[in-house]
């Protein structure tokens, strides 16, 4: 466990304040000041640079910063271990989960739930946002594992399969686009409507017209909504085409508000992978969801 010391500092360099320090650890602002003191007198060293009513972490001060990191998720891992050892359904913490659009809207729920029947105790935390954000929150350490498209190539992460997914171009059934088949040279001048630039749909769906000769600057782009939902209510009610995940448009697939639109020798299928920090992956309850959402969508 971490000494009030460190625990404190943490603290500190977390909020860039002593004051928001002493409310996270409900204690006092001079009591604050005193712990810091103490840690810079035991380790003979500066760590925190006060300037005006600001404060900044020397260079001593950020590297021990970055271990407390590893030391916080170390200790997080080992209680949560030893819970599970001890007996699973007490098993307590909180799991941070990032994951993009898609696989929050239309696969997490399923997950979450079986897991949670399992680890009543440990909250649940999911961020959805695009794949390029959640990758971003990983490496800064605001969740604990996230699931998102394949194609990502970083040496600070390691990647874990998980799942497959198509993604597929559709309109509406008033579309005079749902009843033909569009050659790739005729797809150039359709007007399509894409998610916003940075999520894991769109990123795919230009890697594949790209491997095609098609570039994203040669297609007739009518509209980039945010988000699944948006993009698909927007093709419910145009008569432009979008690509979406097959798991985005099951129902509407199946009631015929939307139809898949085919596109002559085009098909666009990606992966799902759980990305985790390297040295932390496979460590505390993140191992028992990456395991129940497995074993859920039978991986």
């Amino acid at each position: 466990m971490l000494s009030i010391t460190y625990e404190v500092f943490f603290e500190v360099a977390s909020y860039k304040s002593f004051s928001k320090a002493a409310e996270a650890l409900y204690i006092s602002q001079p009591a604050v000041s005193k712990q810091i003191k103490k840690l810079e007198s035991n380790l003979e060293i500066q760590l925190i640079e006060r300037k005006g009513n600001t404060i900044e972490l020397t260079s001593s001060g950020e590297r021990l910063f970055n271990y407390l990191h590893k030391a916080k998720s170390i200790q997080s891992h080992i209680e949560s271990d030893m819970a599970i050892i001890k007996n699973q359904r007490t098993a307590r913490g909180t799991l941070k989960i990032g994951a993009s659009t898609t696989i929050s809207l239309y696969v997490m729920p399923k997950i979450l739930s079986a897991f949670h029947r399992k680890f009543p105790d440990v909250k649940l935390l999911l961020i959805n946002r695009n794949s390029e954000n959640i990758l971003k929150s990983l490496i800064d350490r605001e969740i604990d594992i996230a699931i998102i498209e394949a194609h990502y190539k970083i040496n600070a992460v390691h990647f874990q399969p998980f799942m497959n997914d198509e993604i597929i171009p559709v309109c509406s059934a008033s579309s005079p686009y749902c009843k033909k088949e569009i050659s790739l040279s005729e797809i150039k001048d359709v007007p399509i409507a894409f998610r916003e630039r940075g999520s894991g749909t769109h990123s795919v769906v230009q890697k594949c017209l790209e491997s095609k000769s098609i570039r994203m600057g040669d297609l007739n782009v009518i509209a980039r909504l945010g988000g699944t939902e948006a993009l698909k209510n927007f093709l419910i009610e145009d008569k432009c085409i979008g690509f979406l995940s097959r798991l985005a448009v099951v129902k509407e697939l199946q009631s015929g508000t939307l139809r898949e639109v085919k596109v002559k020798s085009l098909r666009i299928d990606r992966k799902f992978e759980f990305v985790m920090r390297k040295g932390e992956e496979g460590a505390g309850v993140t191992k028992f969801f990456v395991k129940e959402a497995k074993s859920t969508y039978n991986q």
